[in-house]
């Protein structure tokens, strides 16, 4: 990739998808906005998951900490009931009918 020339415009970084949230972050807690984008990746990463790999990711931190299986199937399903879920992808309709209806 050959470098900018002189006088080449120059384009900007895309603005994190989030942005709205890191600048919210930074203004009402001590996080820098390099913590608060760190705080928001792990969130999204952790939300990313998916059942499977929830389910054994949390079945080997538990089983770790000398829980049976019994014990740990009971919790998992409470777990489970209180994640969030991904939204549905939608299109740009179905966008425009919840704004204008």
């Amino acid at each position: 990739m050959n470098p900018p020339r002189l006088g080449s415009p120059i384009v900007p970084a895309s603005p994190h998808p989030h942005e709205d949230l890191l600048a919210h972050l930074a203004r009402t807690t001590p996080l820098a906005p390099g913590e608060a984008a760190r705080v928001v990746a792990e969130v999204l990463a952790y939300f990313a998951e998916t059942t499977e790999e929830y389910v054994r990711r949390r079945h080997g931190e538990l089983q770790a900490r000398g829980l049976t299986n019994e014990q740990i199937f009971t919790r998992l399903g409470g777990e489970l009931a209180a994640r969030r879920v991904a939204a549905p992808q939608l299109s740009v309709r179905q966008l425009r009918r919840m704004v204008y209806g």
